[in-house]
This record gives structure tokens, C-alpha cells and sequence, in this order.
């Protein structure tokens, strides 16, 4: 695969990540995905090949605890997001996941999300 643009590299960083990280039923894959306006997060079984939980900045039960400056696209929507994926999976009984960052560099909301579901209860 040839380098052109900024979106092949990040689709090389994210295939070579892909080789190394994979869900299990004890320990699920936390997929981020940003875009410029959203934030999306999914847990991912691989072995399965099923989604356990999902949590997007587009839901409209998301977009009701926004208030003020909190929105989709900056860090403390990413925070919001965070804290509600944990609660999802730990109603599912799950507390172990393995973190994907999708290609993105480790920082700004995709670290903001990491550190909110740390903080509200998942290992990894």
C-alpha cells in the first residue's frame, strides 16, 4: 500500500494495529472512531464477530446530558462518551477491554475517552 494521502496513512497505522489487537468474549475490543463533529465507541467481540455494547455522540439520549460547551466533537463530549460506554458494559457484566484507537494518535479525545472509561471502572 502506497502512502498518498493523510487518510491512507491512518488506514495503515489502523491495519497494522488490526494485526495485533483483537477481541475475546473476556476481554472485547473498545473500538474509537472521531470524525470532526462525533464521536462514536463500540465493543467488539472479535471471536463472535459481534457488537456487545455501542455509545455515539449522535444519540439523542447522548445529546440530552450535553449542556453548555459539551458536544460531540471536543474533549468533554469525548469524556461524557467515555463514562457512558463503561456503564453500558459494566451492566453487561464486562470490565476488561482492549483499547483500539482506529489509527488515531493517543491524545485530545480519543485519550479523553480512555480516561473517562478508566476512571469509571474498565481495565485496560
Amino acid at each position: 500500500m502506497q502512502i498518498k494521502t493523510k487518510k491512507d496513512k491512518k488506514e495503515r497505522i489502523r491495519l497494522r494495529q488490526r494485526k495485533r489487537i483483537s477481541g475475546t468474549p473476556e476481554r472485547p475490543r473498545l473500538a474509537v472512531f472521531r470524525s470532526n463533529a462525533h464521536i462514536y465507541a463500540q465493543v467488539i467481540d472479535d471471536l463472535a464477530g459481534t457488537t456487545v455494547a455501542a455509545a455515539s455522540s449522535t444519540e439523542p439520549a447522548l445529546k440530552k446530558t450535553f449542556s453548555g460547551k459539551v458536544k460531540g466533537g471536543n474533549k468533554a463530549g469525548a469524556e461524557a462518551l467515555g463514562k457512558v460506554i463503561a456503564e453500558r458494559l459494566k451492566e453487561k457484566g464486562v470490565t476488561k477491554v482492549v483499547f483500539d484507537r482506529g489509527g488515531f494518535l493517543y491524545h485530545g479525545r480519543i485519550r479523553a475517552i480512555a480516561d473517562a472509561a478508566r476512571a469509571a471502572g474498565l481495565e485496560f
